[in-house]
């Protein structure tokens, strides 16, 4: 098995995104339902996520 080269113009490192406090807060709220009742909560709210958008 050999090396894999970088191809050039591609950043291979990834950073953790930094949460928001709203984050923290629905992370937090979800963790503390599913402790108490053993379910996972769902989402209330869509993502927004660049993932999420179609490019065509």
């Amino acid at each position: 098995m050999g090396y894999i080269k970088e191809a050039k113009g591609v950043d291979w490192v990834v950073d953790p995104k930094p949460l928001t406090n709203k984050d923290r807060q629905i992370i937090s709220e979800a963790i503390h339902y599913y402790k108490s009742t053993g379910r996972k909560l769902k989402p209330s709210h869509k993502r927004t996520d660049s993932s999420d958008k179609k490019a065509r």
